[in-house]
């Protein structure tokens, strides 16, 4: 039996980087939609957007092919130029040799996409794409006043 497809769009926010954030996600799967989100009242933009990409994958019931559309420049190119592999294989170190900020939720993600094909698509944020804005609007609104 072949894996369903499902979109996933994902986004962050923060007021105050760092500060009080909220992630927003968006699941679109056989014509129905799923809103998450949620908040942290001290964290980071990047924090909020990694969290979005784990809270969107956790809610799969099942392995899924999921195209993961995110406006993060630095999840995109992490998975997509290999970055990831690098730093594993490095001890969780960059380039620079300085250890890779945020490994609690880098690995996290890995773990939530163990059971899936992963596509990830990059998107230009606050240009109009409305399942990217409305990925906006869940994570500002889950940051926490």
């Amino acid at each position: 039996m072949s894996k369903q497809e499902v979109i996933l769009y994902t986004d962050g926010a923060c007021s105050g980087n760092p500060g009080p954030g909220g992630w927003g996600a968006l699941l679109i799967w056989n014509k129905k939609e799923k809103e998450l989100s949620g908040g942290e009242p001290n964290t980071t933009n990047n924090r909020m957007e990694m969290q979005a990409v784990i809270e969107g994958l956790k809610a799969l019931k099942r392995p899924c092919r999921v195209k993961i559309h995110s406006d993060s420049a630095l999840i995109v190119n992490a998975f997509k130029k290999g970055w990831i592999s690098n730093w594993q294989r490095k001890g969780w170190k960059k380039a620079d040799k300085k250890p890779v900020e945020n490994r609690d939720l880098w690995e996290d993600m890995l773990q939530a996409m163990e059971p899936h094909d992963v596509e990830w698509v990059k998107v230009k944020g606050h240009s109009g794409n409305v399942l990217n804005d409305r990925v906006d609007a869940l994570a500002v609104g889950a940051v926490p006043r």
